[in-house]
């Protein structure tokens, strides 16, 4: 049996097929989790946006016109549902997601456990601080350097300029360089402690 494209699941959806929308919620989940989970940085926020993302496009469904562009339309649904939530997390004043670490030396005794441990908190802090970068940033940012897309298909999906999607990533880049800056620093300066 041919498998359908996702024109013809979202026609079939469109005329209340739920098992045509099941496929193509099967198809996309993982992508979409994974996108979300790198803007929010939070799994659990991204699996909530992603379910949501879903029942907009089931709701969106007789709407929806092709136009050979359906991932976009689905990633830019995703986007949207995460700019409201930060304006509505800065209109009440909710308390972000991401909370400060204390920056304690890691006394290992081993350089390869001292290592591994400078690795994962890297690690953390590089979500912390993408999840902290404003998202006009953080989208553009993620879409091309952990998603793979081409300039072109970020600036379509963001009604933007070519021009300034590639703004928004080298500052985005920079951004992020300078918010790990100090963990750097303190990196370096601890396994040179602990080595000497």
């Amino acid at each position: 049996m041919k498998e359908l494209s996702d024109a013809e699941l979202m026609a079939r959806t469109s005329e209340g097929d739920r098992p045509a929308f099941g496929v193509l919620v099967n198809r996309y989940k993982d992508p979409i989790v994974n996108y979300l989970t790198k803007i929010t940085g939070n799994r659990s926020n991204a699996e909530e946006a992603a379910q949501e993302t879903f029942v907009k496009l089931f709701h969106a469904a007789p709407r929806y016109r092709e136009q050979g562009q359906f991932s976009a339309y689905l990633y830019r649904i995703a986007t949207n549902l995460v700019r409201q939530e930060e304006r509505r997390r800065r209109r009440w004043h909710l308390v972000s997601g991401v909370l400060a670490r204390s920056a304690r030396a890691v006394t290992e005794d081993r350089e390869s456990a001292h290592q591994a441990l400078l690795r994962q908190e890297l690690g953390r802090e590089l979500v912390a601080a993408l999840a902290r970068l404003p998202i006009r940033y953080r989208v553009p940012l993620v879409l091309r350097d952990v998603q793979g897309w081409s300039y072109e298909d970020i600036a379509r999906l963001t009604a933007s300029r070519l021009g300034t999607v590639k703004s928004r990533i080298s500052r985005g880049r920079s951004l992020l360089r300078h918010s790990l800056e100090p963990y750097r620093n303190r990196g370096e300066t601890l396994a040179q402690r602990t080595t000497a």
